[in-house]
Parts: C-alpha cells; sequence; structure tokens
C-alpha cells in the first residue's frame, strides 16, 4: 500500500544531504509513483551532478579464485562449483599494463579487485606498488581484497589509494542468509578502518538476490545513514552463476532476474538518500536492455564499469558502451566528483568525510 508522501522528508535543503533517514522514509520513496520518483531523483541528481556524464571506470581481477568465504552469489568462492580456477596474484607489470590499455580507452578510475578473505601481509608489497603504479598514469585507483585491519587500511592510504571498496551486499536482516563466513559488522568494521585512514568508500551492494523491498529499503538505510556517506555507491543486478548457491537457487525461477522497474526504483532512492555520492551501475548491465540503463541515468546513476569482463562475469564492453553514450548523447565525466572536491576545499558536512 503507498505510503502517505507527506513522511517524505524534504530533500531540497541547502546541501540535500542527510544522515538520519528513516525506514519509512526510505519506504516511502520506493512506494512512489514511478514516473514522480524519477523526477525527483533527476532534481537531485542536476543539483549536484552534470547530467549529462557518466565516470568510466575499468575493474581487472588480479587475483581471482579460491576465496575462503561462502558469499552465495560468488563464482569465486572455494564452496562454488563454477568452474573458476584460483589463480595466483598478478605481476604488478601485468597489472599496470592493463591499467594503461584502460585509460587509452577513457576510463578514469582503475579498480582492481583480489578474491581474499583478507589480504596476508605478504601481498602487501606488491599490493602497493599497483596503486602507486597506477596513479602515476593519472588514474584513480580503488581496490577491494577482502577486510582489512586498521594497519593494513593506513598501508594503503600511505601509497595513495584513492578508494576502497567493500559492499554491505544487502539489508543487515538478510545478510546472514547469503554469506555465514563473516558478519554485517564485519564488513562496517572495515568500513570504518578505511575510512579512518583517510581513504574515500566504495559501498553498495547486489540487488535480485531473492531478497524483498524491505529488504532492499533495509540495504539503502544501511548506507544512507552512514555518518559519512560513501562517495561511491555501486548497485549491482545479480549475475546468477551456475554453480553458486544463489544461482543454482534462482535458475529458471521469476526471481532470476530482478524487475527492471524495481531496479531503477533502487538507483533513484540511492540518488535522493546520498545526493553527493556517485552511483555506479555494475554487475548485470550486460542483461540490462538502453532503454532500462537510460532510466538508470535519469534516475541518477553517473558512473559505469566498462570492458568486456567485471571480475570473472561479463560486461558491455568498450565499443558497446561509446555507441550507448553516443545515442543517449552522454559524455566520459570531467573534473572531479562532488564529495571529493568538496573535501578539498574544507566545505564538506553531514554526508561527506572531514
Amino acid at each position: 500500500m503507498q505510503r502517505d508522501a507527506t513522511i517524505i522528508a524534504d530533500t531540497t535543503a541547502p546541501t540535500g544531504v542527510r544522515s538520519d533517514w528513516t525506514r519509512e522514509e526510505i519506504a516511502a520513496l520506493f512506494d512512489l509513483p514511478f514516473t514522480e520518483l524519477l523526477f525527483r531523483a533527476a532534481e537531485v541528481h542536476r543539483a549536484h551532478h552534470r547530467a549529462g556524464e557518466i565516470q568510466l571506470c575499468t575493474l581487472l581481477s588480479i587475483k581471482t579464485g579460491g576465496c575462503p568465504e561462502d558469499c552465495g552469489y560468488c563464482s569465486q568462492s572455494v564452496k562454488a562449483d563454477s568452474g573458476v580456477e584460483a589463480t595466483k596474484l598478478m605481476e604488478v607489470q601485468a597489472v599496470l599494463q592493463s591499467a594503461a590499455q584502460a585509460r587509452d580507452a577513457g576510463s578514469k578510475r582503475f579498480c582492481m579487485g583480489a578474491a581474499w578473505r583478507n589480504p596476508k601481509e605478504r601481498d602487501m608489497p606488491a599490493v602497493i606498488a599497483m596503486i602507486k603504479g597506477v596513479r602515476e598514469m593519472g588514474l584513480e585507483t580503488c581496490m577491494t581484497l577482502g577486510m582489512l585491519t586498521p594497519g593494513q587500511a593506513e598501508q594503503l592510504a600511505e601509497a595513495g589509494l584513492d578508494y576502497y571498496n567493500h559492499n554491505i551486499d544487502t539489508s543487515p536482516e538478510r545478510y546472514g542468509d547469503v554469506i555465514t563466513t563473516r558478519t554485517f559488522a564485519d564488513r562496517m568494521q572495515t568500513l570504518d578502518n578505511v575510512r579512518s585512514a583517510g581513504i574515500n568508500v566504495c559501498s553498495g551492494g547486489i540487488v535480485g538476490m531473492g531478497e524483498t523491498r524491505a529488504d532492499r529499503v533495509g540495504f539503502v538505510h544501511a548506507l544512507a545513514t552512514m555518518e559519512q556517506h560513501p562517495e561511491s555507491v555501486p548497485v549491482n543486478a545479480l549475475v546468477p552463476v551456475k554453480g553458486t548457491v544463489l544461482g543454482n537457487m534462482l535458475a529458471d525461477t521469476p526471481l532470476a532476474k530482478i524487475d527492471d522497474i524495481e531496479f531503477v526504483r533502487t538507483v533513484a532512492v540511492a540518488r535522493i538518500t546520498m545526493p553527493l555520492s556517485m552511483v555506479r551501475l555494475s554487475a548485470g548491465r550486460e542483461s540490462m536492455s538502453e532503454a532500462t540503463q537510460s532510466l538508470c541515468f535519469m534516475a541518477g546513476a553517473n558512473s559505469i564499469f566498462t570492458g568486456d569482463k567485471l571480475l570473472t562475469a561479463a560486461n558491455a564492453g568498450d565499443d558497446a558502451d561509446a555507441a550507448m553514450m553516443a545515442r543517449l548523447g552522454l559524455k566520459p565525466m570531467e573534473g572531479e566528483e562532488p564529495l571529493r572536491a568538496m573535501k578539498a576545499v574544507g566545505g564538506c558536512s553531514g554526508g561527506c568525510a572531514a
């Protein structure tokens, strides 16, 4: 049943940034008529971002497979029978070559992911060399390496890491149904360690895992009530891989793919509640029509991963993305992201790190 729109809080305040959202307010946003929700999200987006620009990022798996975690969606878990073979950490030079190719293809941020529960100290020198080498190319750096200790976060910060990705995946209530080898609190602790080290936070999750709308409300609520909103919020659509717990469970069922309108609603609510964050369309984009992606851009998504692969999942590819952006009249983002720009001039408050 649609909730009374009067409980939806004002999003047109001077900065529009709040960290006191209630679940009732977020649920009311989800319940708005679709066109009204998109209109509100577009207004918020245009107040803080250049609507015709999309940030292009590239993601490389620097260590694939063999992860001891049991994430139900992940083909790289040792618990999955997905056919993904474990590899060793890539050589630094090979990573830098991939980064150079990404830069030449127009990417501004190079993200590196390793299938670890947490990095070992013996791996840190190579990881640090990767960060420094990619930054020397003029690219922003992002890494996702699993859980971090405070000391490891500080090492990455000293190396110059711009962003650390650590997704919360889903709502706190749903989390234990998807992953049992770590807790939601473990995820939040790593994010606290990252933030305390002065690294920008990239954190989002996956929709289409058989969750309810209440879970999607809880997922957005957990991010939007952080004292400092994540600078980047990836919104993934589950790619149900055969051999994974969720891939097997959802295969050939109506739940195997989230409804496109519901996915766009999730993007729009994330944009309204976290107005200065970059909202990124991540995994699952290959199966989305250009019309669905266009609605996501209208709803405030302004970042995508380019290239043919996201870790182990297929992606649309540079040429397809360039053609789509040309048809839509979109161009690669220029300039700094809002939250980072505000921090640079010391004008950040509310949802922004000091």
